[in-house]
């Protein structure tokens, strides 16, 4: 799934307010950091990442090697801190079933 220009300027919008919840230290993109990784994956679609000064991969390569491993796509890289995306469609029916049942209690 290819992001248009016009999805990645919406989500690099979301995203400005997010910290960074994974972050990539100098063992590199290691099976512990995937995980963590996807873990962030199952409670929203947009994940920041910061790759430490010490770590021994640059962001842009950490952001292409982590969006192949968790099937997301790269958002933007700015610095050391890259941002991810990956729709979930249960998350989203989650969020829709809270929305309905909000404005029906209104």
């Amino acid at each position: 799934m290819a992001l248009s220009s016009r999805e990645r300027a919406a989500l690099r919008a979301q995203a400005n307010h997010l910290e960074p919840t994974v972050s990539v230290g100098a063992a590199g993109i290691s099976p512990a950091v995937v995980q963590s990784l996807e873990d962030a994956f199952r409670s929203r679609e947009l994940v920041k990442v910061h790759v430490g000064r010490n770590a021994s991969v640059v962001a842009r390569d950490a952001a292409a090697e982590l969006a192949g491993a968790a099937r997301a796509e790269v958002v933007q890289v700015i610095g050391h801190t890259t941002t991810l995306f990956r729709e979930n469609r249960e998350l989203r029916a989650r969020d829709a079933a809270r929305a309905a049942r909000a404005a029906k209690d209104q």
